[in-house]
């Protein structure tokens, strides 16, 4: 009797926590979700392997290897990324740097070893495209929060997961020239923060680009940190597509701190 009381209790607590989870999460600003979100895909340290397709609209593809580093400053909160395209032959070397800050604007430097120089990207270079593909240099990182006004403006299923549908406008005209699209419409899984979709438009409000996450996969169950394995992303406007496949990733809180400089990227190259 005693035994089935304690499981009664334990079955009415379980209940009584999901309860106030989701109530917890349902009363989250659009703003709180987005912060959120940028939060789960931070890891204190990681090493990946990364393929990117670049597809043209007849369907032809070129493959790019990428070998790219990670690393979250536990006092500041900046991601720090290393990113060395190892094949083909014409990108070989070439390499990002990226200081992702929570609360300022990024800082992205690029290396290119047939010039053997590096320069730094400008806000003005962010809409441009990442190494031809259709992702923009801006897509690299994650925008600062302050830069955009939210609106939820409800929820939407998505590949059987339930997702806040979020309105985020650039907050005034200089931002929407700077990441070239008047809005965009992300849509955020409510058990795991990781954005799903992302609908970008441009300025005569007509749907631009389309990005897609999939394959969402725990790489650290302790912290929370999730990130999808698949993001492509779908030029509506001119055909083109590009895609980025994580071939390998494995957590490693011990990379060191002197990869994320000028000096090592332009030694990587």
């Amino acid at each position: 009797m005693k035994v089935s009381n304690r499981i009664i209790v334990s079955v009415l607590l379980l209940i009584i926590l999901v309860i106030f989870r989701i109530n917890a999460q349902e009363s989250l600003t659009a703003r709180e979700i987005i912060m959120r979100s940028h939060e789960v895909g931070k890891l204190t340290g990681s090493e990946s392997i990364i393929t990117m397709r670049i597809v043209n609209k007849r369907g032809n593809e070129r493959i790019r290897k990428i070998s790219s580093l990670s690393k979250t400053d536990s006092d500041t909160g900046t991601e720090k990324r290393l990113i060395v395209f190892i094949s083909p032959a014409d990108v070989k070397g070439t390499g990002m740097l990226i200081f992702d800050h929570e609360n300022k604007d990024d800082n992205m430097w690029l290396y290119m070893p047939a010039l053997r120089k590096t320069r730094r990207i400008v806000s003005s270079d962010k809409s441009k495209s990442f190494m031809g593909s259709e992702f923009a240099n801006a897509d690299i990182s994650n925008p600062n929060i302050d830069e955009y006004h939210y609106t939820l403006s409800g929820t939407e299923i998505l590949d059987n997961s339930d997702c806040w549908k979020i309105e985020a406008c650039p907050r005034d005209e200089d931002i929407a020239d700077i990441y070239g699209y008047s809005k965009k419409i992300i849509f955020i899984g409510k058990t795991d923060f990781v954005a799903r979709r992302v609908v970008y438009f441009d300025y005569d409000g007509e749907v631009w680009k389309e990005l897609i996450a999939r394959n969402i996969k725990s790489l650290d169950g302790m912290n929370k940190k999730y990130q999808a394995q698949e993001i492509t992303m779908v030029n509506k406007q001119n055909g083109r597509k590009s895609v980025m496949s994580f071939d390998k990733i494995q957590l490693n809180p011990d990379v060191k701190d002197n990869y994320f400089t000028i000096r090592y990227l332009e030694k990587s190259g």
